[in-house]
């Protein structure tokens, strides 16, 4: 995100910085060169900033994370809400979006992508629209009409020239499309196609005429509405569905700014280091749309763990929660008997390291006080 001199203005006059320092900033827009003085103050708040920042030795930073995101998520909506402004696409927000994130799932319930542009195309509405139709995903439906013919045992496509010109694609791709995915013969007379059953048969027409529905013609398939929307001087492409690797490809889009809700995706395309800062990202979004302020640290602990081990891994049973090493916080979490009869088969032993298994046994936990123990020395 590029900030400009105003954006930056208007961001000082909320922080809690010393006069000296926001008139450094102030000047050093201006390119004004910073005094000794206001260099030795920006370095003093610096350290002071950091000093207060630094966790305290054996500080239960994993409980404290928990319960920072935990409690507010109590009070977070359930709800459903328009993309943006843009009343075609909906997300999911709130509590279903944040358990989403934190369970790692492999798709989202409304997979969603923000596509920037190019240059030359981001200004031009008409190239703009030339990239969305180019991206959406198009099937039969959306390029004429299907109907059956039961006295001849066929199905019968007419397809609509404005609409084939609109989404640059001809009658007969089309055809060698359908011919390609279904294995049938396409009778083709101008916009007209014609396609029998292998059996005349009514349900084999029902299926054919399903199958023929489903078929994406052009387009990213799963990409199923794109929606163009000016925000300032550019146009900005939202779409509801993702595949990020497909649309970095077309010619007109800026593969350095696409966004996806998808975090699984862009684990795949981009990277760990790059899911790790989606997870951030959509977590601190999610929260902060509900009016929810929570320490982005906390939120970076979650991430981190999710991601150490170089795969994007969920808080639960089968991510996070079901690899832990003791018996007991395995245990705690969900099918407590499978865990205790698994561990009881094997032989294992829990060393009591953690904060749950020694909660459940009485012991104090090893943090804070309970990480040092006194020894009498007799001299």
């Amino acid at each position: 995100m590029i900030l400009t001199e105003k954006d930056i203005t208007e961001r000082l006059v909320g922080l809690d910085l010393p006069p000296s320092i926001k008139e450094a900033i102030q000047n050093g827009l201006k390119g004004v060169p910073v005094s000794s003085e206001q260099l030795a103050d920006i370095i003093s708040q610096v350290a002071s900033d950091y000093e207060h920042s630094k966790v305290e030795p054996c500080e239960a930073v994993g409980v404290v994370a928990a319960q920072s995101i935990g409690e507010p998520g109590t009070q977070m909506t359930m709800r459903t809400f328009h993309y943006a402004g843009v009343a075609e696409i909906n997300v999911t927000l709130g509590l279903p979006r944040l358990i989403e994130i934190v369970d790692a799932r492999k798709i989202p319930s409304t997979p969603t992508m923000t596509i920037k542009l190019n240059q030359d195309y981001a200004h031009d509405r008409d190239l703009a629209r030339e990239v969305a139709w180019a991206i959406e995903s198009s099937s039969i439906l959306h390029l004429g009409s299907i109907a059956t013919d039961l006295a001849e045992m066929n199905v019968i496509i007419e397809l609509n020239p404005s609409a084939l010109e609109q989404r640059k694609i001809t009658a007969e791709e089309v055809a060698s499309r359908l011919k390609e995915e279904t294995g049938l013969n396409v009778d083709q007379k101008e916009n007209l196609l014609v396609m029998v059953p292998k059996e005349p048969s009514y349900r084999e027409l029902l299926q054919l005429v399903e199958k023929i529905k489903r078929l994406s013609l052009k387009g990213v398939e799963g990409i199923k509405r794109v929606v163009i929307r000016k925000e300032g001087d550019e146009y900005i492409l939202y779409t509801e569905g993702s595949s990020i690797k497909k649309v970095m490809q077309f010619e007109g889009v800026d593969p350095t700014r696409i966004k996806t809700n998808n975090i699984s995706e862009i684990g795949e395309v981009l990277g760990i280091e790059a899911a790790r800062n989606a997870i951030i990202n959509e977590a601190t979004d999610t929260l902060r749309e509900q009016g929810l302020s929570v320490d982005v640290r906390h939120i970076m602990l979650v991430a981190d763990i999710m991601t150490v081990d170089g795969e994007l891994k969920q808080i639960g049973r089968h991510g996070v929660s079901g690899e832990k090493a003791s018996v007991l916080a395995r245990a705690a979490f969900e099918v407590t008997v499978n865990h205790i009869l698994d561990a009881a088969i094997r032989g294992d032993v829990d060393d009591l390291k953690g904060v749950t298994e020694n909660v459940i046994v009485g012991q104090p936990i090893q943090l804070g006080t309970g990480d040092v123990t006194l020894v009498a020395i007799k001299r």
